[in-house]
């Protein structure tokens, strides 16, 4: 039976494993949107970054 200190590593590690695979990810897409020969492809890889790195205030609404 794991012991809890186990599974808080394991944890730890998976949250780490996810953030390293967000991050090159983003990093893809953001290269792509400057690198692309295209402007087809540098539009949609503009449209993925702008949906991975949507900000999330909560419940704000900000059409003041």
């Amino acid at each position: 039976m794991p012991t809890l200190s186990g599974l808080i590593h394991d944890g730890a590690v998976l949250t780490g494993a996810a953030s390293t695979l967000y991050t090159l990810i983003v990093t893809t897409a953001a290269l792509t949107a400057l690198l692309a020969r295209t402007p087809a492809r540098r539009r949609d890889a503009q449209q993925v970054l702008k949906i991975l790195l949507r900000r999330r205030d909560g419940n704000h609404d900000h059409r003041t």
